[in-house]
């Protein structure tokens, strides 16, 4: 039994210049959404994503930690909620 929704699978692509971090994050429930302000420094890694919520522009703010092929980021709703620290591996 899961307590409230569904988590929906993301698929992150990233793209590293120096530390300046471009790239795209996709769900299964929406199109190709572009990394805004995004930033390497060391193994700390920050973004931000505006996304369309029941038609209330939100802006999801992501920061984490690179640690070998695994990214831990946590995630906030910019007003709203943390949803807490999420595990991206990378796809070989």
């Amino acid at each position: 039994m899961q307590a409230g929704n569904d988590p929906v699978p993301l698929t992150f692509a990233f793209k590293q210049d120096g530390e300046k971090l471009t790239g795209t994050v996709t769900s299964s429930q929406n199109p190709p959404l572009p990394l805004n302000d995004g930033k390497v420094s060391g193994d700390k890694v920050s973004f931000f994503v505006q996304a369309d919520m029941n038609g209330t522009p939100t802006k999801f703010i992501s920061e984490g930690v690179i640690k070998g092929d695994e990214i831990t980021l946590n995630i906030k709703a910019e007003g709203g909620p943390d949803f807490g620290p999420t595990v991206l591996k990378r796809v070989k």
